[in-house]
């Protein structure tokens, strides 16, 4: 503990080091990973939700109405959009992860992460609702 930690024959060196450890600790770099995970996971299960009920309207849109077929592959399109999001703010938060990184930079990832994720996990679930909707 830093506290502990007797201030008097301590260097500045010895003290930036005691900083660092405190605000660098091992763990930092497993939110950055977990954002990242986050980033792919949850774009990725809204894309196929959207994809699953777009396509389940461009099957009984193409029976039903064939001429409008190609205007309802719009919603399983933009359903497939949804993962290239999640992939690249996903390279984009693992560009940054190194081993000794401050705490503050690895919640920052991990939020970035969640973010984008839950965004598109609810476009995804938007998109499915919409797509399903227009094929009837």
């Amino acid at each position: 503990m830093p506290s502990q930690v007797p201030l008097s024959g301590m260097t500045v060196d010895d003290m930036t080091l005691l900083m660092s450890a405190e605000r660098c600790p091992i763990y930092a770099s497993f939110f950055g990973a977990m954002g990242c995970a986050a980033a792919i996971i949850f774009t990725v299960i809204g894309a196929s939700y959207g994809t699953a009920k777009s396509a389940g309207a461009i099957f009984s849109s193409g029976i039903i109405r064939p001429e409008r077929l190609m205007q309802n592959t719009l919603c399983a399109i933009m359903a497939q959009i949804l993962s290239i999001y999640g992939l690249v703010s996903s390279v984009i938060i693992s560009g940054d992860l190194v081993e000794k990184m401050p705490l503050h930079q690895g919640f920052l990832q991990f939020g970035a992460g969640v973010s984008v994720g839950l965004c598109g996990l609810a476009a995804g679930f938007a998109i499915g609702i919409v797509g399903d909707a227009g094929g009837e």
